[in-house]
């Protein structure tokens, strides 16, 4: 699992690959892997790092849990690969872009876009069973990714850091708020959308930060595949 792990994030990282809970984290996604089908493929596990390498990030999105269905999650928080339908929360994201900024609902799911232009889209847990959602929580990839968040925050330049839904929200206690901007909103699930989400222009505002922090903004228009 290891070798995937691209060079620009080694030295954040290294000191959580040598701890035993990443070792024992590593056991466990082989022994699952070897008894049943884990998402994403092992290639695309770290696909949110090598995407956005630590010198280009300029935003963090949180995600929790990749996609558990057949050939949806491939590394990217919210993201599915070309082909597959958007899941309901990416539809409810492509709803508040429209709204917010005049995107053009695209016939894909592919954020990949997004990830190129800075986006860290990251999960806090980044492998799944097939068709069991949280079944890979609890074992070690949120002491992961929290480091990968420190690491963001730990950058001399303003990161702009997306929370949305209480989950996201627990993680605001590591970020230097002083710093960097953080736009906070209800998550994009059917669930919650309607309470928080929707009208929360959570687009533009990222934008506006940036542009206050000299920094290019995002070009969230997705291409048709």
């Amino acid at each position: 699992m290891l070798v995937d792990l691209p060079e620009t994030w080694r030295e954040h990282l290294a000191n959580e690959l040598n701890k035993p809970y990443f070792h024992k984290l590593e056991q466990f996604v082989d022994e699952e892997r070897q008894k049943h089908t884990v998402f994403p493929p092992e290639q695309d596990v770290f696909n949110a790092l090598k995407y956005a390498p630590y010198e280009r990030v300029n935003v963090l999105l949180l995600g929790q849990d990749p996609y558990h269905d057949d050939n949806q999650a491939h590394g990217l928080c919210f993201s599915v690969q070309p082909g597959i339908k958007p899941p309901p929360s990416l539809v409810n994201m492509f709803k508040e872009l429209s709204d917010d900024v005049g995107f053009h609902i695209p016939n894909n799911g592919y954020l990949v876009h997004w990830a190129e232009q800075g986006i860290l889209m990251l999960n806090a847990v980044l492998t799944v069973r097939a068709h069991t959602p949280n079944s890979h929580k609890n074992r070690g990839w949120e002491k992961f990714t929290d480091a990968v968040i420190r690491a963001v925050n730990e950058k001399p330049d303003p990161v702009v850091f997306v929370l949305w839904g209480g989950y996201a929200q627990k993680k605001l206690s590591l970020i230097d708020t002083s710093r960097h901007t953080v736009v906070q909103a209800a998550h994009p699930s059917p669930l919650s959308a309607r309470n928080g989400f929707f009208g929360s222009k959570s687009f533009s505002r990222i934008n506006a930060a940036l542009r206050a922090a000299g920094k290019p903004e995002i070009d969230w228009q997705l291409p048709n595949l």
